[in-house]
């Protein structure tokens, strides 16, 4: 039985969704290399007999978890929804050199490649090993053998958390899968290209445009010329890969959805795509069976489970699921919880466990020196969600990034609303002439689905957000907000969804979403251009506020000075301490205010963290200095709740 630790850092189980192999043609043109390198320090050498050896390099800024990473990062399970017994990590010192162009697919390159580099790991950064910029193509490898006590007649899964942008696989020289998205999870079958008894070749190919023109993709914040909102990139394998041995028919991934009444909905996808016979058992917190469900696979079924403790901020209740088909038994979890939105006194209101909760939180990046978009260890994720738990806030804003999954795990653990972002296509000047094209929105789209199929099944998530700020949205053709949304409920009808957080609201959507700053336009009669005013039938949301800056000691600020020259371009900077917290104050008690007398239901404060030329944290892009005030903004976080409930 799979206990649900209450120690965060004991976290070592995986997550629910579906796992996707595409076999669609890549988006580069094989003929073409018309993305160049900006830097490539290393040239295929076929002379290369050992690899240069690995060490990390020294970042630019480091974090107090930066020499703890090691050479075997990330060792926990990396999929807490969807556990077997039988795994084995492949995250360590692999090999890595950049290519010329995709016309190297027919011809993968021996083992071992020029240079020993850190996975997972964003080739940008100092763990790396590598820490090159603008390297569009390239190749990882490893070796690798199956474990001599796995039973036998069973398939070898191959998973990958994410690559960024698109990965084709090869095992022992054969190519076995193809994926595009830099964000979502994928799963090769390689049962039949492995050697079982003895070594094994796995090769990467990776090719990964950023925002370089005329590519848009999905990217999030990324960009190859980093200026102030927008930070250096993450290119190559930068979450965990590893193995697993499962049955010929499995579980592929799992649907599950809890609600307050008790009434818990389940799909139990399969490998065959049959109608299988499944066995679902749901255990307390004491590990006591309080449901037991029989039903079959890939066909949605709903049990009760009787009087469950419910899952809230203030009390984040899980239970252990164990699902067995036939010879597979993976374990899981799940909470009680029901996300809705009403009318509270004649104020439309998000509403948990069908009452009135005030969501507040702050605008989470998820950046780090020494990894760039990947935490160096587990203990460091924690550590930022740990910071706004601790301060009284409930709820996260994951920004235009998806993290890995241990990620969400901690927010249910935890009890930390999230509103989740899709990651979005590049926000550029190019853009408002050059939007993408059809087939580029069709991949946006076709995204944003993995993206909630994958993590509809985290309690913790509340809200899918479909743009920000405009940034990737067709505006003048048709509004796809309308449609995605449509669709988003299709999938997932038991959340929020904020189509358009900031500007550019045509009306879909759960949200009537402000960004403004400094100061919150929170549900007022009130705004400015180019959030749009107020609309009374949707939830009054403040996406955005806040962003006061302070330029911390040179040694916890980001020694570019192309960063450094546009710290002058945060919202608004403090001279010191005292002054930062005055001003945070004043913003929380006008937010109190209007949460008091307008229709104000949500706000999110920019931002968790630094991050390179922004100093607008609420701790350093080190982590080693917090600005806050805890007791002041501990204070004035409760006055907000409490001016919510007395309108509740």
């Amino acid at each position: 039985m799979l206990a649900v630790l209450p120690a965060l850092i004991a976290i070592s189980v995986f997550s629910v969704g579906s796992w996707t192999v595409s076999g669609s043609q890549s988006i580069l043109d094989p003929a073409t290399t018309s993305v160049p390198h900006l830097q490539q320090d290393d040239a295929h050498d076929t002379s290369v007999i050992s690899p240069v050896p690995y060490r990390a390099l020294t970042p630019l800024l480091d974090t107090p978890w930066t020499a703890k990473v090691g050479t075997l990062p990330w060792p926990q399970h990396p999929r807490p929804l969807l556990y077997r017994e039988n795994w084995q990590t492949l995250n360590g010192i692999w090999t890595y050199q950049p290519a010329f162009s995709s016309t190297e697919l027919p011809n993968p390159p021996a083992l071992p490649l020029a240079r020993e580099v850190l996975i997972p790991s964003c080739i940008e950064s100092a763990l790396s090993g590598i820490m090159a910029n603008g390297v569009t193509y390239m190749w990882f490898g490893t070796t690798f053998t199956i474990p001599s006590d796995w039973p036998t007649g069973q398939r070898i899964l191959l998973n990958f958390e994410a690559v960024d942008y698109e990965a084709t696989v090869f095992v022992n020289g054969a190519q076995v899968g193809f994926n595009r998205g830099g964000y979502f999870r994928f799963t090769v079958d390689v049962t039949d290209n492995v050697n079982p008894n003895g070594e094994n070749s796995l090769l990467v190919f990776v090719f990964d445009p950023t925002d370089s023109s005329p590519y848009h993709i999905p990217n999030g914040k990324q960009t190859r010329s980093p200026s102030h909102i927008f930070y250096t990139p993450c290119t190559g394998i930068w979450q965990p890969v590893w193995l697993e041995s499962a049955p010929p028919n499995h579980i592929t991934s799992m649907d599950f959805s809890a609600d307050m009444e008790g009434t818990v909905t389940t799909t139990i996808h399969s490998s065959a795509g049959g109608s299988d016979p499944v066995e679902v058992t749901v255990l307390d917190q004491d590990g006591s069976v309080v449901s037991t469900q029989d039903a079959v696979s890939d066909e949605s079924f709903t049990f009760a489970v009787p009087s469950p403790k419910l899952w809230s901020p203030d009390s984040p209740t899980l239970y252990n699921v164990t699902v067995k088909m036939g010879a597979d038994a993976v374990s899981s979890y799940t909470g009680f919880r029901t996300i809705s939105s009403g009318k509270v006194n004649g104020v439309q209101r998000p509403l948990l466990n069908g009452k009135f909760v005030f969501q507040f939180g702050t605008l989470d990046q998820g950046y780090w020196p020494d990894g760039i978009y990947l935490p160096p260890t587990l203990e460091a994720m924690v550590y930022d969600l740990g910071l706004l738990k601790g301060l009284g806030m409930n709820m996260v804003r994951k920004h235009i990034k998806v993290e890995p999954d241990l990620f969400y795990q901690a927010c249910d653990r935890l009890g930390l609303l999230v509103i989740q972002d899709m990651p979005c296509m590049p926000a550029t000047v190019s853009m408002e002439t050059s939007p993408p094209d059809a087939s580029e929105q069709a991949e946006f789209q076709r995204q944003i689905e993995i993206l909630v199929n994958e993590h509809k099944s985290y309690p913790s998530i509340v809200t899918w957000v479909i743009y920000n700020e405009g940034w990737g949205q067709l505006k003048e053709t048709y509004y796809p907000e309308f449609p995605i949304a449509t669709r988003i409920r299709e999938l997932d009808p038991t959340r929020l969804i904020d189509a358009t957080t900031g500007w550019f609201d045509h009306g879909a959507g759960d949200f009537s979403d402000n960004h403004h700053y400094a100061e919150p336009q929170c549900g007022t009669p009130f705004n400015s251009l180019p959030s749009s005013p107020y609309d009374p039938s949707r939830i009054g949301l403040q996406g955005e506020f806040g962003g006061i800056g302070h330029i911390p000691e040179a040694k916890n600020l980001w020694p570019v000075q192309a960063a450094i020259d546009t710290i002058n371009q945060t919202y608004e900077i403090n001279s010191d301490l005292d002054s930062y917290n005055y001003r945070a104050h004043v913003l929380l008690d006008l937010l109190r205010e209007q949460v008091a007398r307008f229709a104000c239901s949500g706000a999110v404060w920019t931002q968790t963290t630094d991050v390179e030329g922004e100093v607008n944290g609420l701790v350093t892009y080190d982590r080693r200095f917090v600005r806050v005030d805890a007791t002041q903004w501990k204070a004035d976080i409760q006055a907000i709740y409490a001016a919510a409930n007395a309108r509740a």
